[in-house]
C-alpha cells in the first residue's frame, strides 16, 4: 500500500534559484495531480522539479531547463530529506535525487540506495531521476530496479539533456501508474468474480423438469457482491427446494455472511431438514457469524412436491413470491403466517404453509431492491402492488424465463431514474405439462 504524503504547511519556496513568496498549500497530495492522462507540458501547465542535493550550486545546468514551448521548468531545492518533504507538494511533477545523500536515521548503513526508498516511501506518485556518478552504472540500473523512471550521470549532464529525462521520467511515470491500476482493476475483477461464484451458485436440479432462470444485480456502485443470496437444489426424493434472502446491508461482510448462509441452507437441505427446523438451524448459523448484533437476514424457502403441483412455503420477513398461471392474473402467494426475520427474536417460530400450484405456474422469489426502488415525479416506492402489475403485463407481452427477468430489474431501475440503492435478486422457477 503506498504511503501517504502528510499534509503539507506553508513553506518558503526556492524556485530557479531564487527565494519565493511562501505558499500555502491546502492539503495532501492528490493522486491524480500529476499522472494525469493529458502530458503536463501539452496542457499550457509549467514543469516542476523537486531537486534533493546537499550542494546545489554544483548542478550550474538546473536553472537553464526549458519544457517543450520553450518555458522555463520550476526547479525547487532541497538540501536534505527534511526540506524535500516540506518542498514536495501536489503541483511537483518529478524529483532529481542525488544518490550520494546520506542515508536516513534508521536505514541499513550498507544500504546504497537507502536514501532512494525513503523519498520512493514519500513519494510513491511522484516521478523520480535518479543522480549518480559518472561510469556508475550498475548503481543507476539498480536504482532503477527499486522504482526510478530512470537514472543521469552528474557529470554528463546538460541542459537540454535533464529537460527531456524530466520530460521522459514524468510520461513514464504516468505509464507505470495507468498500468499498475489496470492490473489492479483486473485483478479485483478475478477475486470478485470468484466470489461471486461463491454468491451466485450453480443451481442442483439434475432429474427436475423444471426450469430455473435467475438475476442479480447490486446495490453498491461498480461492485459485484451484495448481501443478496439464493440456491436451488433438488434432494433425491424428487422435491425441489428453492430460497432467497437478503442479509441487511451492503458490503463485503453482509455478501460473506450471505454466502454462509447459502451454503448452510444447501447443506441442512441436502441433509433433510426443511421448514421450522431448517430456518431454527439457519438463525444460529447467523448469530454465530455475524459482525453485529443487530445484522439479520430475511428468508424465503419454497419445497415443491416431486408431482411440482404444490409447495411448503417458509416466510422469515421475507416478501412473499408471486406466482402466474395461465389464464389467471398473477398474484402474491399468501404471507399472513410471515415469521420474523433471522436474528431478530430468539426462539422464534416459523409456519410451513402449503400451497397448491397447479399443473402450469411460474414461480417468482425475489428481495425487496425489486420493489423498494422510486417511481414517478412524487418518489413513491413501486411496491408488491406495483411489480405485480408490471410482470402482469411483461407476461401479456410473452416474456418468459431469463427474458422476463431481464426485462423486470431493467424497467424497475428505469423508473428509478437510475442505478438502485439495494441489491436485487430474482429466481424464476417454471413448470410446463
Amino acid at each position: 500500500m503506498p504511503v501517504p504524503v502528510p499534509r503539507q504547511r506553508a513553506i518558503p519556496a526556492v524556485e530557479s534559484g531564487q527565494a519565493q513568496a511562501a505558499r500555502t498549500v491546502g492539503g495532501p497530495l492528490k493522486e491524480e495531480a500529476h499522472v494525469d492522462a493529458t502530458p503536463v507540458h501539452s496542457t499550457g501547465a509549467t514543469l516542476t522539479l523537486l531537486l534533493i542535493e546537499d550542494d546545489p550550486a554544483g548542478m550550474p545546468v538546473v536553472p537553464d531547463l526549458l519544457d517543450p514551448a520553450g518555458k522555463p521548468i520550476r526547479v525547487r531545492t532541497a538540501r536534505n530529506l527534511t526540506e524535500a518533504g516540506r518542498l514536495l507538494t501536489d503541483d511537483v511533477h518529478c524529483i532529481l535525487l542525488d544518490l550520494a545523500l546520506p542515508a536516513p536515521g534508521g536505514s541499513d548503513a550498507d544500504d546504497e540506495l537507502a536514501v532512494l526508498r525513503h523519498v520512493l516511501q514519500l513519494a510513491p506518485r511522484h516521478a523520480v531521476l535518479a543522480l549518480t556518478a559518472s561510469g556508475d552504472a550498475e548503481r543507476g540500473a539498480e536504482a532503477v530496479r527499486v522504482g526510478a523512471q530512470d537514472y543521469l550521470f552528474r557529470d554528463e549532464l546538460d541542459g537540454r539533456l535533464l529537460s527531456r529525462a524530466i520530460r521522459y521520467a514524468v510520461e513514464r511515470k504516468r505509464s507505470d501508474t495507468a498500468e499498475r491500476r489496470l492490473a489492479e482493476g483486473k485483478l479485483r475483477a478475478q477475486e470478485n468474480r470468484r466470489l461471486e461464484r461463491g454468491l451466485l451458485p450453480t443451481p442442483l436440479l439434475d432429474g427436475s423438469a423444471l426450469r430455473f432462470a435467475a438475476r442479480y444485480r447490486p446495490g453498491r456502485s461498480r461492485a459485484l457482491l451484495g448481501g443478496d443470496f439464493y440456491d436451488a437444489v433438488r434432494t433425491p426424493d424428487g422435491t425441489v427446494h428453492a430460497m432467497i434472502g437478503d442479509v441487511c446491508g451492503h458490503g463485503p461482510d453482509e455478501a460473506a455472511l450471505g454466502v454462509e448462509l447459502r451454503i448452510a441452507w444447501r447443506a441442512l437441505t441436502l441433509a433433510g431438514l426443511c421448514g421450522d427446523e431448517l430456518l431454527n438451524t439457519l438463525q444460529q448459523v447467523l448469530e454465530h457469524e455475524r459482525a453485529d448484533e443487530e445484522i439479520f437476514a430475511t428468508l424465503c424457502t419454497v419445497d415443491i412436491a416431486p408431482d411440482g403441483r404444490r409447495a411448503g412455503l417458509c416466510l422469515a420477513g421475507h416478501p412473499a413470491p408471486l406466482i402466474a398461471r395461465p389464464g389467471r392474473p398473477a398474484r402474491l402467494l399468501p404471507y399472513e403466517n410471515n415469521g420474523p426475520a433471522l436474528g431478530l427474536l430468539p426462539g422464534a417460530r416459523w409456519p410451513r404453509m402449503q400451497v397448491e400450484l397447479g399443473a402450469e405456474w411460474s414461480l417468482m422469489l425475489y428481495t425487496d431492491g425489486l420493489i423498494e426502488g422510486r417511481v414517478g415525479v412524487d418518489g413513491d416506492r413501486l411496491g408488491q402492488d406495483g411489480m405485480v402489475e408490471m410482470i402482469r403485463r411483461q407476461l401479456a407481452e410473452g416474456l418468459r424465463g431469463e427474458e422476463l427477468l431481464r426485462a423486470a430489474v431493467s424497467e424497475v431501475r428505469d423508473l428509478n431514474g437510475g442505478e438502485l440503492t439495494d441489491d436485487v435478486a430474482v429466481v424464476l422457477l417454471d413448470r410446463t405439462p
